[in-house]
C-alpha cells in the first residue's frame, strides 16, 4: 500500500463513510473513491464492505488495521518532529566570539534571538581567534564572530563589515579632529600585541611611518587597553565596537592614517547548518550593522 492509500484507509475507518473521509481530508468524494478502488485493485482484495449504514471493514481490512494504525501514528510523529525542527525546539546552537564582540554585539543579539526562538538552546564562548578556529575544526562550535584574517582551508569565512580602528583618549583630553599615529606615540600609546589581527595592522602602519612607541607594554585584549586609558595609563587604538562601550567615559576620535579591520563569521566549510543556526547568524548580522551605524554616528 502507498502512503496515500493508507491515509484514505485510515480516514474511512475513522469517519465511517467515503463522504465524511473526503471532508476530513479536504478533498472531493470521487477522489477518495478513486484512491480506495486503486488500493483494493493493487492488493487483490476488498478493504471495506459497502452497506447502507456506511463502510464496514472486511476480514482482511481488520487484519491490516493494527499495522496501519501503527504506521499512521509514526507518520503523525514525523509530522510533529518536523514542526519542532522548523521551530528549532530542542536544538542547541554553539556560538563563539572574539572578546570584543561578546558584550557589545552578542549580548544584545542573543536577547533579540531569545524573543524569537525561546525553545532553542544557545551556548556562547568568548575566546581568542586561534582558540575559536580550533573549536570549530573540532566541531565544538557551529560558528564564530571574529575579526578578519587568514583562516584554515577547512573553514569558510563570511565577511560582514569593515571599518577603521579609532583612538581612545582620556575624557579630559581636549584634542579635536583626527589624531595622527605620531601624536599617539608621543602620548604613551598602549600597544596591541603584534600577533593579534588588529595588532598586525597597527604595527605595520607604525613601521611604515618609522614610529616606535616608547611604551613596552603590549596588550591582547582590547577592553583592557580601554580600561588602562580610563585609569590614566596613556592612549589607545581599538576597534569601533570596543570604543563604543567606553564612549561615555573616554574621548573617541578617528585616526588620521587608515587602520582598517574586517568582521567575519567563520564556520566549517561544506558543513550543513541547521535552520536555527542560519536564523541566529542573520540576527547577529542585523545587530552588528545596527551597532556599527550607531558607533560611526558617535564619531561623526
Amino acid at each position: 500500500m502507498r502512503l496515500r492509500h493508507i491515509e484514505v484507509f485510515q480516514a474511512i475507518v475513522q469517519t465511517g463513510s467515503i463522504s465524511a473521509a473526503a471532508r476530513l481530508l479536504n478533498v472531493s468524494q470521487p477522489n477518495v473513491s478513486r484512491v480506495l478502488n486503486h488500493a483494493e485493485q493493487q492488493l487483490g482484495f476488498a478493504l471495506f464492505e459497502r452497506h447502507a449504514q456506511g463502510m464496514m471493514l472486511t476480514a482482511e481490512g481488520r487484519r491490516l488495521l493494527p499495522e496501519v494504525d501503527d504506521l499512521y501514528q509514526r507518520l503523525h510523529a514525523i509530522t510533529q518532529l518536523t514542526e519542532q525542527l522548523r521551530r528549532g525546539e530542542g536544538q542547541t546552537v554553539r556560538v563563539g566570539a572574539a572578546h570584543a564582540f561578546g558584550q557589545m554585539v552578542l549580548a544584545p543579539a542573543l536577547v533579540n534571538w531569545r524573543q524569537q526562538a525561546a525553545s532553542v538552546n544557545v551556548e556562547l564562548v568568548t575566546e581568542h581567534f586561534s582558540t575559536l578556529c580550533r573549536m570549530i575544526l573540532d566541531q565544538q562550535l557551529d560558528f564564530a564572530l571574529v575579526f578578519g584574517q587568514q583562516v584554515d582551508a577547512a573553514l569558510m569565512a563570511e565577511p560582514l563589515f569593515h571599518s577603521s580602528m579609532v583612538a581612545l583618549l582620556p575624557a579630559h583630553e581636549r584634542h579635536t579632529g583626527p589624531v595622527t599615529l605620531s601624536w599617539l606615540c608621543a602620548n604613551n600609546l598602549l600597544m596591541m600585541q603584534n600577533q593579534d589581527p588588529l595588532g598586525r595592522v597597527l604595527h605595520r602602519a607604525l613601521r611604515e611611518q618609522g614610529l616606535n612607541p616608547p611604551v613596552s607594554l603590549s596588550i591582547k585584549t582590547y577592553s583592557v587597553i580601554a580600561d588602562m586609558v580610563l585609569a590614566g595609563g596613556g592612549v589607545g587604538v581599538v576597534d569601533l565596537f570596543t570604543a563604543c562601550r567606553y564612549a561615555d567615559q573616554l574621548t573617541l576620535l578617528p585616526v588620521a592614517q587608515p587602520l582598517p579591520f574586517e568582521v567575519m563569521l567563520i564556520s566549517l566549510r561544506d558543513q550543513p547548518q541547521s535552520q536555527a543556526t542560519l536564523q541566529l547568524k542573520q540576527v547577529i548580522r542585523d545587530k552588528l550593522w545596527a551597532i556599527a551605524r550607531e558607533c560611526e554616528q558617535r564619531l561623526l
